[in-house]
């Protein structure tokens, strides 16, 4: 039976992640980022008022370019710590000890891209002559000459840069730390309820009058705190909203947008095309999970649920490995060695503890290998979960070694592309491996459930509410908890209509997503899976031509614009044909799980 999670302290050790690859003790990041602070120094003595000619330009930008190596690993020693375990004030006070540091040194060093903004559009362009890696790093800054604001507001802004981003870190205190969930009770007896368990259980529990009680005993805490957390996000997007008016742009959505190289269009039309057919197909999912598990009712608590739970296995940790060498295999033995180095390295922390973070994420430190969070529940969708995770680890593995850090990583846009694809690839292996219709229902009610659900449903609402908030500050409101109540229950009641109930607590949505401090991120997770459904097709139609052409997509990191790599993969974004492409495939698979259940019977 479920029980509350352990203390940090008590958790196994292969369990957790092994960040000694960073730093290999206290010691040695204390004197690595002594270090640092002092190349920083002395960067600046060489280089500040010294930048003018085109060769100033790349010699300056090679030796920034290694300084911010060095912060990179630092930057990773001092912050994921935490992210395991909230309450541990050691971890609390390194990353508040680092982040002072980092604001005082990007402060020291806002003069370089002032500097080089400074000089004449031709000395730039002839530093791309004099050393090409640079083109698209250069022609970015170039563009974004026309909202850099004199050198000593710049430098300003990055000294108050760790105060800026205070919202997102009390954001999480209030979350991880401060919230705290008493056990609630069904027919006598007692369920203990903490943020990871009811995300990695209880919304997925079959049993529906627990999983109802439960989600009202989660909803009911969320409230306890809910003027708190929207006074939180309302201070992030007037901050966000006062930033842009200073860098001159007309709306906080085209200040996001600019850095992910995106413009306007292909925005609205990822959030109103999946809105408007996307939610035909989605309703039709709802209404046969209400059938099979003979509901009276569908409500917004039961969404989660398994189509055939008594069908998904339980799974071991290194029974994953398998699963995920089997099903990643075509992309070839270098990416399957890095599967056996992340896990034989302990990259990735399994563990489910109090305090930990909430869901998964890959962090790709340059010039070290990843680091994979995930809270481990033994249910066999945890695999597409670490495949997924891994899709960005593979994606960083590749680019880091073929570009350099300020080529390596792409814009947000496309970076969710290479963790669906291997969702995809997983999808594709078991469904080649097995010919029972009800271990064939079983996987596309995962990929419905666990990558679209997931992915173009969860994260692209919770775009659509995004768009709302912003369209709010953008006209000279605020947002207050009921407003913000309001815009998520009208954007889940648009998208599910009829066919499901969103009962009291649904609203609440919002308050449990960190996204929202991170610019406009929700609505590139159905952008990155729309590319990945198209190439994911490709490679299943075309093999090892179509894996080659992703890898190179993938070693190109943050050289090009996500147009140019969705070009490189084979798929054209400019065009609305590659998401009508992937709707009409959602609703391919919605149409097959209907059929396999008619099939099977009860």
């Amino acid at each position: 039976m479920y029980t509350s999670f352990p203390l940090r302290k008590d958790v196994p050790e292969n369990e957790k992640w092994d960040l000694s690859y960073l730093a290999k003790d206290e010691a040695a990041y204390e004197n690595a980022l002594a270090t640092a602070v002092e190349h920083t120094n002395q960067f600046v003595t060489t280089w500040q008022d010294r930048i003018k000619t085109a060769e100033d330009v790349i010699e300056s930008l090679v030796a920034y370019e290694k300084l911010y190596e060095e912060f990179v690993i630092i930057a990773h020693y001092a912050t994921l710590d935490i992210e395991t375990d909230q309450t541990n004030e050691l971890a609390q006070q390194r990353a508040s000890k680092f982040e002072n540091i980092d604001a005082k040194t990007s402060a020291q060093l806002s003069f370089v891209v002032s500097d080089y903004l400074a000089l004449p559009f031709e000395t730039l362009q002839d530093a791309i002559q004099l050393n090409p890696t640079y083109t698209h790093y250069l022609n970015r800054l170039i563009n974004s000459k026309k909202h850099q604001l004199d050198p000593k507001t710049e430098k300003v802004l990055a000294a108050l840069s760790g105060s800026l981003n205070a919202p997102y870190g009390l954001y999480n205190t209030t979350k991880l730390i401060d919230m705290k969930f008493n056990d609630f009770e069904v027919n006598g007896e007692s369920y203990p309820l903490n943020y990871n368990l009811f995300e990695g259980d209880w919304e997925l529990e079959t049993n529906t009058e627990v999983r109802r009680a439960a989600f009202d005993a989660f909803s009911a805490k969320l409230k306890d705190y809910v003027h708190t957390t929207a006074k939180t996000y309302n201070t992030h997007v007037q901050t966000e909203k006062t930033l842009s008016e200073l860098r001159g742009f007309d709306s906080v959505i085209d200040y996001l947008l600019d850095s992910q190289e995106v413009d306007r269009d292909l925005y609205n039309r990822q959030i109103d095309v999946t809105m408007s057919e996307l939610a035909p197909h989605m309703r039709r999912y709802a209404k046969l999970l209400k059938k099979v598990h003979g509901l009276e009712k569908m409500t917004f608590a039961d969404l989660k649920i398994s189509l055939d739970p008594e069908f998904e296995p339980s799974i071991t940790v290194e029974e994953s490995r398998d699963y995920l060498k089997k099903a990643l295999a075509v992309m070839g033995d270098d990416y399957a060695q890095m599967i056996d180095d992340a896990f034989d390295q302990r990259w990735i922390d399994f563990a489910q503890n109090e305090g930990k973070s909430t869901g998964a994420f890959c962090a790709s430190p340059y010039g070290s290998h990843s680091y994979i969070l995930i809270s481990w529940t033994s249910r066999m969708n945890e695999v597409f979960v670490l495949a997924h995770e891994l899709g960005h680890a593979g994606h960083f593995r590749n680019s880091n070694r073929t570009q350099t850090l300020f080529n390596s990583e792409s814009s947000t846009y496309f970076v969710e592309a290479p963790s669906t694809m291997n969702e995809m690839l997983m999808a594709n292996h078991l469904l080649e491996n097995s010919t029972d219709p009800r271990f064939k229902r079983w996987v596309l009610s995962t990929i419905i459930a666990r990558t679209y659900y997931h992915n173009f449903v969860t994260h692209l609402l919770e775009a659509a509410y995004q768009r709302k908030v912003y369209e709010v500050v953008d006209n000279g409101g605020s947002v207050t908890a009921t407003t913000l109540n309001d815009i998520k229950r009208s954007v889940l009641e648009e998208f599910w209509g009829d066919a499901v109930e969103i009962n009291d607590g649904a609203e609440l949505t919002w308050m449990r997503q960190p996204h929202y401090y991170m610019g406009l991120y929700p609505y590139t997770y159905s952008a990155g899976l729309t590319i990945s459904t198209q190439v994911s097709q490709r490679i299943l139609n075309e093999g090892d031509v179509a894996v080659q052409q992703w890898l190179e997509t993938l070693k190109a990191g943050g050289s090009k614009s996500p147009v140019e790599l969705a070009q490189m993969a084979g798929v054209d974004i400019t065009t609305d044909q590659p998401l009508q492409d992937t709707i009409a495939f959602i609703g391919g698979m919605i149409d097959q799980l209907e059929q396999l259940t008619e099939e099977i019977g009860d």
